[in-house]
């Protein structure tokens, strides 16, 4: 699809009903930084640190689509050459480090840093940036443990930089468009929310034959000490939406998890099951593996008049309208056989079987041509041209972060986990 194609939809399927988003109404973000074509003549300047698959796809993207932003990745690093000379050939006019603070110190031309190491070495960078007046997009979760995490929204407020954290959810149409009927009323009032993500496959990425040595630094995901596996590389996403649609975070967690399967060396569990309440009572429930794909991933958003699937762009009305009647001889056909057969009873008034409704609901919106992965680069350039974050969009980046960090301690502990008081971020804001 052309670009203007794209720009075109984006705008026609998020203006309508912008004053109800909360946090912020990102499709005037979205609506105006396109809008303007003074950004042909004001370049921004992006170094990206961390080249694996993550930082490669986000190259790509620049790369491609970049010029629709006035966008380009003039320097790249990463400690691992293999990474850096495959993006490096992608992008060769950029310069290359094997050092990010050589990087900040020589790349004076930069206006803003990505961040797509992995998860244990996000903090340092990311406040290191910074505190050199670059405005930082982070990959999600944010950090490894709650004081990095935390220590990155200090920074974020204490230089005034912005700290976008890699939840394209918030910029996806079909979840904007999702939240106007959540807090519009459509759903009515929401008493709960579920998610899972499910896959097969055992999250292993080749190593060198002749380097066993980096079978910890490939596979990071696997090991405790640098990942919670599936609560920071998916759940995060999840629990970002859940805190969107509350406008608020949870009180407690409590969860399981375990490695019932994927019995190779790994420290992090292939299965986890998660419950978050928020004050209301209303429950989070949540479930991820890595041993079947049948069901894929889903948030469902349920209240007492209908309900959402935001991933397969769906709503449901708990009383739909009634389908049309069939006419001319489909009706006749339809009358003589209820006339013949009659109505065969099946059990008394009082019973009625509580299976799932066969109803497909709608499309939340007509054309679903984009995840928001290019699009939250549109916000990350405007927070840059005018040198200040947008309002709201780090708070939800960091309390998803907060709370998936306190899920895998729930499951280690086996207790019900609260946010103490020293990681409310709301004292900055004040």
């Amino acid at each position: 699809m052309l670009q203007q194609d794209r720009r075109t939809f984006l705008k026609n399927s998020l203006i309508a009903g912008t004053a109800m988003i909360t946090p912020i109404s990102l499709m005037k973000v979205l609506a105006n930084e396109h809008k303007s074509q003074a950004y042909k003549k004001d370049k921004i300047f992006v170094g990206i640190i961390g080249t694996g698959s993550r930082g490669h796809h986000l190259a790509y993207l620049i790369k491609e689509h970049g010029h629709e932003l006035g966008m380009e990745v003039t320097a790249l690093c990463d400690v691992y050459k293999p990474h850096l000379d495959f993006t490096h050939s992608m992008i060769p006019e950029a310069k290359v480090y094997d050092d990010y603070r050589k990087m900040l110190d020589e790349a004076r031309e930069l206006h803003g840093v990505i961040i797509c190491t992995p998860l244990h070495g996000h903090a340092q960078p990311t406040i290191d940036s910074m505190e050199r007046g670059l405005h930082v997009f982070c990959e999600k979760a944010m950090a490894r443990t709650l004081d990095d995490t935390y220590a990155m929204a200090e920074a974020h407020y204490r230089t005034g930089k912005a700290l976008q954290i890699g939840h394209q959810r918030l910029f996806d149409p079909k979840f904007l468009r999702g939240m106007n009927k959540v807090f519009r009323g459509d759903l009515g009032k929401v008493t709960q929310i579920r998610a899972y993500w499910h896959r097969n496959n055992d999250w292993r990425r080749p190593v060198p034959e002749d380097h066993p040595e980096l079978e910890r630094f490939i596979n990071w995901r696997l090991y405790r000490e640098y990942s919670c596996g599936l609560l920071t590389e998916l759940a995060s996403h999840h629990i970002q939406v859940a805190n969107w649609v509350k406008k608020d975070i949870p009180v407690d967690v409590r969860g399981t998890g375990s490695i019932s399967f994927w019995k190779d060396g790994r420290e992090v569990e292939d299965n986890v099951a998660l419950i978050f309440t928020y004050k209301d009572g209303t429950q989070f429930v949540y479930d991820s593996m890595i041993q079947n794909r049948r069901h894929g991933l889903e948030i469902q958003v349920l209240g007492h008049k209908g309900s959402l699937e935001l991933e397969t762009n769906n709503f449901f009305l708990e009383d739909p309208p009634p389908p049309p009647k069939p006419a001319g001889i489909v009706q006749l056909l339809q009358d003589l056989e209820e006339n013949v057969l009659g109505k065969v009873p099946i059990g008394s008034s009082s019973w009625d079987p509580e299976v799932a409704i066969t109803y497909k609901g709608e499309s939340i919106v007509n054309e679903n041509i984009t995840d928001g992965t290019w699009e939250q680069f549109t916000g990350f350039a405007k927070a840059i041209r005018e040198d200040k974050p947008i309002p709201g969009l780090f708070e939800e980046g960091y309390y998803g972060s907060i709370w998936t960090l306190l899920g895998q301690e729930a499951i280690d502990t086996g207790q019900v986990v609260g946010m103490p008081e020293k990681f409310d971020i709301r004292k900055f804001r004040r």
